[in-house]
């Protein structure tokens, strides 16, 4: 584990364990594990995803345990949740998701990122009575390998 990584999820624990006392909720060494092992994904992760590395961590925690601690970090402002598509729900640690928008193909479902500096926007847009903390956008459309296999299967036509 890098030094990097893990300040960040020393900070992740202290803002957890403020949000857990401010809400008297109890500090659980299975909420704290599911914490680490997502911030050790770092990336965009489900819910079946995340079990799977607490299992082969050899931790096992039930599928209701891992939706209530994900509802609590998100609630806590920790991560945050993607609604890509109606089937479709992924999380991703809330400083990562910053960083980056996201484009999402509709025909094969394929997301990709795109960073802050090719697609700009108007980070200084004032919205009245609202103080913008950070913002997420998402592209739909249609990836490269869908437009090729439509435009190569109109040409057999």
């Amino acid at each position: 584990m890098s030094h990097n990584l893990h300040g960040g999820i020393d900070k992740m624990r202290e803002i957890f364990t403020r949000y857990m006392t401010e809400k008297g909720l109890r500090k659980t060494m299975e909420r704290y594990t599911i914490l680490e092992c997502v911030c050790r994904i770092g990336g965009h992760f489900d819910v079946e995803m995340l079990r799977s590395r607490l299992e082969d961590d050899n931790f096992h925690v039930s599928r209701s345990s891992v939706y209530n601690t994900l509802e609590l970090l998100l609630n806590a402002n920790l991560i945050v949740r993607h609604q890509f598509s109606a089937q479709q729900v992924e999380y991703e640690l809330k400083n990562a998701a910053a960083t980056h928008h996201h484009v999402i193909c509709d025909y094969c479902g394929r997301i990709g990122e795109v960073k802050n500096d090719k697609v700009k926007i108007n980070a200084d847009y004032r919205i009245p009575r609202f103080t913008q903390e950070y913002h997420i956008l998402y592209i739909y459309g249609m990836c490269s390998k869908c437009k090729f296999r439509l435009m190569k299967a109109s040409k057999k036509k």
